[in-house]
């Protein structure tokens, strides 16, 4: 067997340059931002996104104790409503929001007023009333989404705010004649009845260019209207757009000197968007065309795997351990291998530095929110703690993600926080543990399925073998296979080799063998089943069905079966219909009992 053997290019982007970093695949988008030759950001996106869509929801309950109603939008969990997410915002909320906007999500309201007295809940929300919310925060844990009925459009300069009737300018724009001047061209565009915020990337934008923005958020906005006058609660009206559209809108803007994406369709797709929105930076698109899968090649994919380890290390020989729960984030830094040149003092303070700066682009990369503690090494003289928090604030500002740092305490304690608005990349990645009863986590299966997938197209490149075979736990073969195998024929399409899946529920989860080999082989030694074979076996829960649908396993081969729900959990004969080379369609024979000539697998 001849073997290509090529060294993957463990290179992350050009140093001193920011670049974003596109892979696109059928079941996921991932977005990397790099900045100074390091990864700052990280985006994964396996689904519609949550935040920024709407919704015409139904009020289900109402809490006059917590100043809050519960509406059903149709997701999973009701969402959390309250009461200061329902009133008009003013024009120092608008801008506020405007500004939050650069982080995907508006900031908390403060208790709402009438007439000088505080309103309550029960003022202006009734059980059964059907309302248009957008949500500002995604479901986490056992929490449902944050919604509010302030409506926030954002387009690549403006912000469309219906409910108000203000003209702000985001907070981030510090110069006052430059504020002035964006103050004064979104009066001009400003549509009548509806508020306009102008956002950090309108900064020396003319008139034209907000006006054509103006534009397109009122046409979305209409078009909102006007669904949301038809449709019945619950019903999603105007979902958030994909995470490809959101990078360029948000995050290619001047200083980003490339933008690489290695799909061709989504590349075509970025070009027009990129003519939309910003056309001087169309000669900044590139097209992606060499073998070896982007991410591997930019040295993303190592970033990713250090990303789920808890123990980062520093240049120095320090280290940080960062413990993620419910309730909070702790970062602990710690001197490790580093023990310096001069004095214990000398150590301790460039260990602090180094962990300031790691610590800022841990938060951003991981996307921690909520409350943070970092229990920097204790230092003895107040210009060294100055000298730490100084590095840590100085490194926030580039954080896109509202921050608030408080002083280092006597125990050398720091306690911060930064908004949260969703999953971290950790949540997104990982599952609770079977094999600690929920304690730890480890890779999801389809996390896994997508990176088996990942290393098979690698080997496909370097090998000429005719055939792969497969084995890996059933949970991550159901993903790998897909309903009604549909991934597996995509896969076998695209690398253009015979593939045969086996499961074995003694491999660890995150563990899976591929061998290359001849597919007459694989043929003789695993196609041990026949169609038309009847065959007994313990009939389990297809996982990738809506609808009560069963799956069985014959030796690790996976049978799909059409009419088997009723037997979930019971031993059942099965009689195989159609066979491919990692699945199988069958059915139960009826009645099942009855049945003598099966052959027990």
């Amino acid at each position: 067997m001849a073997r290509r053997s090529r060294r993957p290019e463990s290179t992350t982007a050009n140093s001193g340059a920011k670049e974003i970093i596109v892979n696109v695949s059928p079941r996921e988008d991932r977005v990397a931002i790099i900045e100074n030759g390091q990864l700052a950001e990280l985006y994964i996106e396996r689904e519609e996104r949550v935040v920024g869509s709407i919704y015409k929801g139904k009020v289900v309950n109402v809490l006059p104790g917590m100043d809050a109603a519960f509406v059903d939008i149709g997701l999973e969990k009701n969402a959390f409503l309250y009461v200061g997410d329902i009133l008009p915002s003013s024009e120092e909320e608008a801008e506020a929001v405007a500004t939050e906007m650069e982080a995907g999500a508006a900031p908390p309201p403060p208790p709402p007023r009438r007439n000088g007295r505080r309103t309550g809940i029960k003022d202006v929300a009734k059980v059964g009333q059907q309302i248009l919310v957008q949500v500002v925060k995604a479901p986490r844990g056992t929490k449902g989404a944050r919604v509010s009925t302030r409506i926030s459009l954002p387009g690549r300069y403006l912000v469309l705010m219906p409910d108000t009737d203000h003209v702000g300018v985001s907070r981030k724009i510090d110069e006052e004649a430059e504020r002035d001047r964006l103050k004064q061209l979104a009066h001009q565009v400003k549509p009548q009845g509806c508020g306009l915020i102008v956002r950090t990337e309108a900064e020396g934008r003319g008139l034209d260019e907000l006006k054509n923005d103006a534009e397109f958020l009122v046409k979305l906005w209409q078009t909102i209207q006007e669904r949301a006058k038809s449709a019945t609660a619950p019903a999603v009206i105007h979902t958030e757009l994909s995470l490809l559209f959101r990078t360029v809108r948000d995050s290619f803007v001047s200083d980003v000197s490339k933008f690489i994406v290695d799909s061709p369709s989504a590349y075509e797709k970025i070009l027009e968007l990129v003519e939309m929105l910003s056309p001087r930076l169309k000669s900044r698109v590139e097209l992606y065309r060499k073998r070896d899968p982007i991410f591997h090649h930019f040295g993303i994919d190592q970033e990713i795997e250090r990303l789920l380890r808890p123990r980062i290390w520093l240049k120095s020989g320090g280290y940080l351990v960062i413990d993620e729960s419910e309730a909070l984030t702790t970062i602990d830094v710690n001197t490790g291998k580093f023990i310096g040149s001069t004095s214990l003092a000398d150590t301790i303070l460039r260990t602090n530095l180094e962990a300031a700066s790691e610590v800022a682009r841990q938060l951003r990369l991981r996307d921690i929110g909520g409350i943070i503690i970092i229990d920097f090494i204790d230092m003895d003289t107040k210009k060294d703690k100055d000298a730490v928090m100084a590095a840590l604030k100085n490194e926030l500002t580039r954080d896109r993600a509202r921050t608030k740092v408080a002083h280092i305490s006597p125990l050398g304690l720091v306690e911060m926080t930064r908004k949260r608005t969703g999953e971290t990349i950790i949540d997104q990645m990982t599952s609770h543990c079977p094999y600690c009863a929920g304690r730890g986590k480890i890779l999801s299966p389809e996390t896994v399925s997508m990176r088996c997938e990942r290393d098979l197209g690698k080997m496909a490149a370097e090998v000429d073998d005719e055939a792969f075979m497969i084995t890996m736990h059933p949970d991550v073969a159901y993903m790998f296979i897909g309903a009604g195998g549909d991934n597996i024929q995509r896969l076998e399409e695209t690398i253009h080799r015979a593939i045969y899946v086996r499961s074995d529920d003694s491999i660890h989860r995150e563990h899976y063998r591929i061998v290359p080999g001849d597919m007459q082989e694989m043929d003789r030694q695993l196609q041990r089943i026949k169609p038309r074979q009847i065959v007994e076996l313990p009939i389990v829960k297809h996982p990738l069905t809506q609808a009560p649908r069963a799956a069985a396993w014959a030796d690790g081969y996976l049978i799909d079966l059409e009419n088997a729900a009723p037997f979930i959990g019971e031993r059942a004969k099965v009689r195989v219909r159609k066979m491919n080379r990692s699945f199988a369609i069958g059915e139960v024979v009826l009645p099942a009992k009855v049945v003598d000539k099966s052959e027990p697998i």
